[in-house]
């Protein structure tokens, strides 16, 4: 039986972790063993207790975007009625969701226990941590390498050889010699720091199509492997689509919590069969994944309107490396 030590710990790890890019069941898996745990994961009261996490951090993600999820719910009905799509902003958003959700959905219910049972060791999380800090590093370079080529191209043909665009504002003007760092004449170049380089026009969550929405979605699949994180690969999937890193985010959070909500849902039974005692540590568990998880994606909505994924993206392979000598050290 899990003790309140470890409820509390895994209850505000899973809050942090399966928002912030860091992959939530990596770190359930790994740092368990740093602890000398063992395998919680096998106790009889583990799945309780995760249930009522998961429940938690979609109740405290359906709080944050209670606005939109009521507008949202309330379009999609209309439509389904109409039979049609009228195009606005709710309804569009509305769909998007739906179709998002559906791949993971499907690859969820079919693959989710096997892949866990294959891979949910510490090596394997070890070894994902790693991988998942590399695409993110990928998904951002090839991101920065897309614009930088989009805006050389706009430069060029729009105003010769020379040009480059400078974002003065919400509209793109056309200058020659403009140091697009600060606006300034003297440099013109497009390298430098990624705050000095140009992001043209983005797509937001209305620019999505139903192929874009099923790409993104689909990308969620590959949480079911420990290590991979579910917001890090839907959001790098979001920003291949030439999504901005705050659209990504809003969309990414919203695609996750129907499934998030889904996997506490269907294993309720199992919760209440648990009894009294597990009942009360997993209720504690979850309010606190609840409340890590409202602070989490009120600072990762406001980091996106600026901030990328490099940061997360050398945590996870800082601690994956870190895990891999430790089990190859200790064992496990």
């Amino acid at each position: 039986m899990l003790t309140w030590v470890q409820a509390t710990f895994l209850g505000l790890l899973q809050g942090f972790s399966e928002l912030f890019p860091v992959s939530s069941l990596g770190h359930t898996v790994l740092l368990p063993t740093f602890f000398g745990w063992g395998n919680v994961q096998s106790a009889p009261t583990f799945l309780p207790f995760v249930v009522m996490l998961h429940l938690g951090t979609a109740t405290a993600l359906l709080w944050f975007y209670r606005d939109r999820w009521i507008a949202v719910i309330r379009a999609f009905v209309v439509s389904a009625v109409r039979g049609r799509l009228s195009h606005t902003p709710d309804e569009h958003l509305a769909w998007m969701l739906f179709f998002g959700t559906i791949p993971a959905g499907i690859i969820g219910a079919v693959l989710e226990k096997p892949l866990k049972q294959l891979f949910a060791t510490p090596l394997i999380a070890a070894i994902f941590l790693i991988v998942n800090g590399g695409i993110m590093l990928l998904s951002e370079r090839l991101r920065t390498r897309q614009q930088t080529a989009s805006v050389a191209f706009q430069g060029d043909t729009l105003n010769g050889p020379r040009g480059v665009v400078a974002l003065q504002g919400d509209q793109l003007s056309m200058t020659r010699g403009v140091d697009i760092r600060d606006g300034a004449p003297g440099g013109g170049s497009l390298g430098g720091a990624r705050a000095a380089q140009v992001e043209e026009r983005t797509r937001g969550i209305q620019d999505l199509t139903w192929r874009d929405a099923i790409m993104i979605g689909s990308a969620q699949a590959l949480a079911l492997i420990p290590g991979i994180s579910r917001s890090g690969v839907t959001m790098c999937a979001g920003l291949l689509r030439n999504m901005g890193h705050e659209e990504a985010a809003n969309y990414t959070f919203m695609l996750a919590t129907p499934i998030i909500l889904a996997a506490g849902l269907l294993e309720v039974p199992t919760l209440v069969m648990a009894g009294g005692s597990v009942l009360a540590i997993a209720i504690v568990g979850g309010l606190l994944a609840g409340l890590a998880a409202y602070l989490s994606v009120r600072f990762l909505v406001r980091y996106f309107q600026f901030g990328h994924l490099d940061p997360f993206a050398y945590y996870c392979i800082a601690l994956g490396v870190v895990g891999v000598v430790f089990v190859a050290v200790h064992g496990g």
